[in-house]
């Protein structure tokens, strides 16, 4: 009885204390949850500070030497290639030297718009933006243009895939750069930086290969002229024009035996510059040797050209 008596005032004594205990768990839960709400949140900020890049054309050469360095930079980064051995293995070695990194790959023949609208679709779903995109991907003529051949019987079709690849495929990656910066929230100085490989054979003569110095000279036209349309939208763009690098698209190595090759560390200079600052846009940086010169536009010939021109952009047709 009196053992029974003991149980029966030991379970009153827990009962009273069931209240206190309920709230200090209720407690414990509330902190437990707003600490991941914190955590969570910072991980939206985290994310949202983290930029995602876009590189066109990004297993190999020039493409490659900018992939590197948004990944040593913590960009988030989709590598946009044909070819699909090097751009997988090029994530891997990556993803194993940079383990903190987010890097993808994404098959993509720049030729194809649909290609092209596929590839930046999946990365903006992936990343939930787009941030930078580096058109890149380009071609040459791979020793013997077309046009330098004189046939004595029938003329030849020409070959234009130098310009559906260098141009064309460049005006697709612009196009939907564009559309998907626009998405980005307007703070700060810039939605968005797109920055086009050109080259200085779109500036000087180069008889070699007329159809590649057409499509480089095409690509700055195209960033000179797409700036000012953008501007409002605060999205930059810009164009490279390296001299001679070392890169994949040359027909054989032999070929830069003799030439002055400018360091790839010097076109990576090029993109930090255009990176660093928002104020530039419809910009051309000739990179050569050790150097980013900007280079503007030719003066107008007279006024009268100036005043045509501008009237164009007044009307808003042409």
């Amino acid at each position: 009885m009196q053992e029974e008596i003991g149980d029966q005032e030991q379970m009153r004594y827990i009962y009273s204390y069931e209240p206190w205990v309920k709230c200090l768990i209720s407690i414990q839960v509330r902190q437990v949850s707003l600490e991941q709400e914190q955590l969570n949140q910072h991980r939206l900020i985290m994310g949202a500070q983290t930029k995602t890049a876009v590189v066109t054309g990004g297993a190999s050469g020039i493409g490659l030497a900018i992939v590197e360095y948004f990944v040593s930079e913590g960009y988030n980064v989709a590598v946009c290639d044909i070819n699909i051995d090097a751009g997988n293995k090029l994530v891997s070695r990556l993803a194993m030297e940079t383990p903190q990194a987010k890097i993808i790959f994404k098959k993509c023949d720049v030729s194809s718009w649909k290609n092209q609208a596929i590839a930046f679709k999946e990365v903006y779903t992936e990343f939930g933006k787009i941030d930078i995109v580096m058109a890149n991907a380009g071609i040459s003529e791979q020793g013997g243009s077309s046009m330098a051949s004189i046939e004595e019987d029938e003329p030849q079709e020409p070959s234009l895939k130098v310009l559906d690849v260098d141009l064309s495929g460049i005006i697709y990656s612009v196009k939907l750069a564009i559309h998907y910066m626009n998405k980005n929230p307007p703070t700060g100085s810039s939605r968005g930086s797109i920055i086009c490989t050109a080259s200085n054979a779109g500036l000087y003569p180069f008889p070699v290969s007329p159809l590649y110095a057409a499509a480089k000279a095409g690509v700055i036209g195209l960033v000179r002229s797409t700036a000012p349309v953008i501007e409002g939208h605060k999205i930059q763009i810009n164009a490279l024009a390296p001299a001679v690098l070392e890169t994949n698209i040359a027909p054989n190595r032999d070929l830069f035996k003799n030439m002055i090759v400018t360091p790839m560390s010097t076109l990576v200079n090029g993109v930090v510059k255009f990176l660093e600052d928002p104020g530039l846009s419809g910009e051309l940086a000739e990179i050569h040797g050790q150097n980013v010169t900007l280079r503007p536009p030719h003066d107008y010939v007279d006024e009268d050209s100036r005043k045509n021109l501008e009237n164009f952009w007044s009307l808003g047709y042409a």
